[in-house]
């Protein structure tokens, strides 16, 4: 018995070494019983061929749900996250307020995602608003759910494993090329070479990263609205129950990991500056690890909504949710939401969600293809839940009806997202 556990215990430190990529020497006589000497220069770790009908590139709040969507249709689903954990600015940002589910008292988007936050709540003793009373002008934010977000990437995670969906962890894509059947991607992570074939992507990354990759042109402004690092000073942070505060980050750009680091490095510097300004003692009781990011780039798309279309309520023909927000455009002096007419409610097309001339590739999030004062109001939680719903499922129907997104007949995509608690225009919202 002594003996099999040492040789477990071997196989263990064997396997940690290798899949770091390092090399191991196992010579009897070279070290003491139960270790191994980790040698000073890394191997090649060998490819891992990966087949599966969807890949979901980021785990952020339209991608976690993109995933389950496109797993709970029957697709084999895998979904790559370069952080640690599901959720993106909504838990690891820390903009724990998701909305707006309702609009002038009804409910207007549902699903999985309404499903996780409800859930979220519930198992945490939170209290869900009066969604039966419309909130006063400028006072929207009555509307958006307090939730905890530890608590929320646990549930998302929850359900992305029970979905069947294999989730990758720190790992990102270098390179994509386009195959007879699908795509091939490139993947990385430390100790990991993945190389992925799949019949559909859905760029999920709130940059359009994969469509940037592929070649395919974005949009963006040259000047950007400001990231936020949350915090907060003094009394322990509640969550579910309360609001963090927030510097603003100039400036703040989320297209590399260099831009990405000099955000958090300037929020954290703003952060010791106010504590250092603090009267009497004050303590950091709470810091989220990364910045949260408003604005990047956004894809053109077979359609691009604009401003007067988000702001008319225009109805599209192959609509696949709604949206309902204040054009919400922060800028240096800080942010004056422009609120929708009574009764507008704008909606979301599917040739929004797909980038031009593109086969086999749909976008979610805040990359959706609109201009800058429309995606202000797209780009909050709600809606791009609602659009990951969508573009997961569109992905799974087109992988097995061995198609394309856009020539998905929209009659089936829509009662694939009904089966699942999606609200769809023209329905009624309920």
């Amino acid at each position: 018995m002594q003996n099999s556990r040492v040789r477990r215990r071997r196989f263990l430190q064997y396997a940690a070494a290798a899949g770091a990529g390092w090399s191991v020497s196992a010579q009897a006589g070279d070290s003491p019983e139960g270790t191994v000497q980790v040698g000073a220069k890394p191997t090649q770790a060998a490819i891992i061929e990966e087949p599966v009908d969807v890949l979901v590139v980021g785990g952020g709040t339209a991608g976690s749900i993109a995933a389950i969507q496109a797993a709970r249709a029957g697709a084999k689903t895998l979904l790559v996250e370069c952080g640690s954990q599901l959720g993106g600015a909504m838990t690891v940002g820390g903009v724990c307020f998701p909305g707006l589910f309702h609009a002038w008292g009804k409910q207007v988007i549902a699903g999985i995602g309404w499903d996780l936050v409800r859930e979220c709540v519930a198992l945490d003793g939170g209290a869900l608003p009066d969604f039966a009373t419309p909130p006063t002008q400028n006072r929207h934010w009555l509307h958006q759910v307090l939730i905890n977000p530890f608590l929320y990437a646990l549930l998302a995670e929850e359900a992305c494993r029970d979905a069947g969906v294999t989730i990758c962890y720190y790992e990102f894509p270098t390179a994509v090329s386009e195959q007879d059947s699908g795509w091939q991607v490139d993947i990385v992570g430390p100790g990991i070479q993945r190389r992925v074939h799949c019949k559909q992507i859905v760029d999920c990354t709130g940059g359009a990263d994969i469509v940037g990759l592929i070649g395919l042109p974005r949009l963006r402004e040259e000047e950007t609205q400001p990231g936020s690092m949350l915090f907060k000073l003094n009394t322990p942070f509640q969550a579910g129950r309360q609001r963090l505060d927030a510097v603003y980050i100039h400036g703040a750009d989320s297209s590399n990991s260099a831009t990405r680091t000099e955000a958090d490095l300037t929020g954290r510097s703003e952060i010791l500056k106010r504590l250092r300004q603090e009267s009497g003692k004050p303590r950091l009781t709470q810091m989220q690890p990364q910045a949260a990011f408003r604005e990047s780039y956004r894809i053109v798309g077979e359609t691009l909504i604009t401003h007067d279309d988000y702001t008319s309520g225009r109805k599209y023909e192959d609509a696949v949710c709604y949206a309902f927000y204040p054009v919400d455009l922060h800028t240096r002096h800080g942010v004056r939401p422009r609120q929708l007419a009574e009764g507008v409610l704008p909606t979301i097309p599917r040739r929004a969600l797909i980038p031009k001339d593109s086969r086999n590739l749909m976008v979610a999030g805040r990359s959706v293809s609109s201009d800058r004062l429309a995606n202000s109001g797209l780009r909050v939680q709600a809606p791009c839940m609602a659009m990951g719903q969508a573009a997961g499922a569109a992905a799974a129907l087109a992988a097995q009806q061995q198609t394309t997104p856009s020539e998905v007949p929209l009659q089936s995509l829509v009662a694939l997202l009904r089966r699942h608690g999606a609200i769809v225009p023209p329905d009624s919202p309920t």
